[in-house]
């Protein structure tokens, strides 16, 4: 009797043992230049659109007040510079 396991290719057994992140990785080795090229701007425009929204929901949450609260504050207390 085979064991079940000796049946499966040894990378189907690998690529179903990988975490979402190692497949990820291992796709994006496999880009070429110019799909790296285009992944990098599709990832940027990504991650700069997701940053935006949890700074939104920080300040829409008030996550943010105590440090505008000590910015101001020390601004009023003379211990900021002009830029």
């Amino acid at each position: 009797m085979r064991n079940s396991l000796a049946s499966d290719a040894p990378s189907a057994l690998y690529s179903s043992r990988m975490t979402k992140i190692e497949k990820l990785e291992h796709e994006v080795r496999d880009l070429t230049p110019e799909e790296l090229a285009q992944f990098r701007e599709w990832f940027a425009a990504f991650d700069a659109a997701e940053w935006d929204r949890q700074f939104e929901a920080d300040v829409e949450s008030g996550k943010l007040d105590t440090l505008a609260d000590a910015a101001l504050a020390d601004h009023r207390a003379g211990r900021s510079k002009k830029l």
